[in-house]
């Protein structure tokens, strides 16, 4: 039986009063995941419900509202349509307010997405995730992609995209996690999901130790995807075309350790041709650093 990705009505109204009846998110997911819906997909639904936004049909609604009381404060991406990095100006062509999200164009050259696919095509492994429950890198069935990793400041090249990505992303370099490359192939997709570790996923504390919460993302695109493979954020119905040097950058953790769950995101399945990204995450500290 094929995993369910969508929320009926009766099901809404389950997870409300349920919640209601003081029950453990947690408990809700399992009951959904053992009644065949999809585990991404039922904790979307749940941590949805909690936070308002979520509706029991398959069409986002634009008109969502601040996710769980979070507090936007001042983004850290920098205002006006342009970043002036060390090397290279950057345009902003999209903004969001909430959640905070932005499409920028021209933060890497051509010749830049060429070198990084070079580089990469004779590493890729299967792309993980993180267990939930254990905060190791496990497989999982909705990711269909491959990938491989650049260690922070790996070489020149590698440095010099880690300083300016830094730089675009206004947070310090030695807070990033290293580059991640990503490729999907016909039929490759990333179900929706969130890039910060849900605090009541024990595997999250694990994963938090070295670095804080992740802070921000952003995702660059490598090559022209001839069909698919946009990024989409369902909760408010916004959906990005790859545009090879172009990416989407976006934040979800502010100052209290709040959460944005109207972040949600996922890549579409590529219908024609195949699909380059290499992404960047920043955690609230130096990524590495070790914390009780």
């Amino acid at each position: 039986m094929n995993a369910m990705t969508h929320l009926p009505p009766e099901w809404h109204n389950w997870i409300q009063e349920n919640l209601s009846r003081g029950c453990a998110p947690q408990s809700l997911i399992d009951d959904m995941v053992r009644n065949h819906f999809d585990p991404v997909f039922a904790r979307a639904a749940v941590n949805g419900v909690m936070s308002g936004p979520f509706v029991a049909t398959s069409q986002p609604q634009p008109q969502a509202k601040p996710a769980g009381g979070y507090v936007y404060e001042k983004p850290r991406l920098h205002a006006g349509n342009l970043i002036r990095t060390s090397d290279r100006d950057v345009r902003i062509v999209t903004r969001v307010n909430r959640p905070m999200i932005a499409v920028l164009d021209g933060v890497l050259s051509e010749e830049e997405c060429d070198e990084l696919i070079r580089r990469s095509a004779d590493k890729m492994r299967r792309s993980t995730t993180v267990d939930p429950l254990t905060g190791k890198h496990e497989v999982i069935a909705d990711r269909s992609s491959e990938g491989t990793f650049f260690a922070l400041n790996a070489d020149p090249f590698i440095a010099r995209l880690d300083r300016r990505i830094s730089e675009v992303m206004n947070w310090p370099v030695e807070n990033g996690e290293g580059l991640q490359i990503l490729h999907y192939g016909i039929g490759g997709e990333y179900k929706p999901h969130f890039d910060y570790f849900p605090p009541e996923d024990p595997g999250s504390q694990v994963q938090m130790t070295i670095g804080g919460q992740r802070v921000s993302t952003m995702v660059m695109y490598l090559n022209e995807v001839e069909e698919g493979g946009t990024t989409i954020f369902p909760e408010i119905g916004l959906e990005v075309v790859p545009k090879k040097g172009s990416a989407v950058y976006f934040e979800y953790t502010n100052s209290h350790n709040q959460l944005d769950r109207l972040t949600l995101h996922g890549g579409t399945p590529v219908t024609r041709g195949e699909k380059w990204i290499v992404t960047k995450w920043m955690r609230q500290r130096r990524y590495g650093e070790i914390t009780a």
